[in-house]
């Protein structure tokens, strides 16, 4: 199983850097740190594209420095249109399971802050994107501690489910299945009383955690938890978190086929939490997808 992660020399790329040995070593997982640069439009001889190579993979070999001797690493420095594409391609290229990046550093919502690159890789990623919130640098947790799986209510978290389950497996911790019922507009009131609403949510909940259950193998550690509150951000915040902890949820039921597209319950969920999140898309990539 290989890693990427998408590397910059600043606190953000050192965050996804620590994801990422956190997530091969749970994993068992080989790293490949990759900087992707975009050409030299000037057209200057010689190369301007040489010294950004250069530059680019002095970088890389200083990180790849500090990533500790139990993980096998290997650096590529690529050309590309942008970042997320050149990811990408470089994901097709090694056969990649997951890209992993941090999250950038000048966020203002909470620890992270979806940018251009996160945005169009959230977009455009044929293979599951695990995201370090800010500060995950500082961390001493050296694995996953636990895995929880966040399901909607919605029919399609087949792929989600069987990821997280795999995930859980290697990390060799119980798999927290999760369900979140926020009662806020967003979600489209009943016309009927508040408590009716929330009893029928909480209900179709239940529903999705029996069935999510019942899909796992016969003896696989497993718990589940409904949390409700006004909005989704509040949900979240009645969770128990620790370091080493991350989150899994499914991509958009609007992404298009094996390709990621955050939904908004998501997105607000990146709002108040602390641990990685890790975004699967909702088909697997298939032969016919890579180049």
């Amino acid at each position: 199983m290989r890693l990427i992660v998408g590397y910059l020399a600043t606190p953000s790329g050192d965050d996804g850097l620590a994801l990422g040995v956190r997530l091969a070593r749970t994993l068992g997982a080989a790293l490949d740190l990759c900087m992707v640069l975009p050409h030299d439009r000037l057209g200057t001889v010689g190369g301007f594209d040489q010294f950004l190579a250069d530059q680019a993979q002095q970088w890389l070999d200083e990180a790849a420095a500090t990533v500790p001797d139990d993980i096998e690493v290997a650096t590529h420095v690529s050309f590309g249109e942008s970042f997320a594409e050149g990811l990408i391609e470089e994901s097709a290229r090694l056969g990649a399971e997951a890209i992993v990046v941090g999250a950038a550093g000048d966020g203002l919502i909470g620890r992270y802050s979806v940018g251009s690159v996160t945005g169009e890789l959230l977009h455009s990623s044929p293979v599951p994107l695990a995201l370090a919130p800010r500060g995950t640098r500082h961390s001493t947790a050296q694995r996953v501690r636990e895995v929880t799986c966040a399901l909607g209510r919605r029919q399609g978290a087949d792929l989600l489910l069987a990821t997280a389950v795999r995930a859980s497996a290697a990390a060799g911790t119980p798999l927290r299945l999760v369900s979140l019922v926020a009662l806020d507009p967003a979600f489209g009131t009943l016309r009927d009383d508040a408590e009716s609403t929330r009893d029928r949510a909480i209900a179709h909940a239940r529903q999705t955690l029996d069935a999510a259950k019942a899909e796992l193998p016969e003896g696989f550690p497993v718990e589940s938890t409904i949390v409700d509150g006004p909005s989704v951000e509040a949900a979240v915040n009645k969770l128990d978190w620790h370091d080493g902890d991350l989150i899994m949820v499914g991509s958009s039921r609007l992404s298009a086929p094996r390709r990621l597209f955050l939904g908004s319950t998501a997105a607000k969920m990146l709002r108040v939490l602390e641990v990685p999140m890790v975004v699967v898309p909702r088909e697997q990539l298939g032969e016919e997808d890579l180049p």
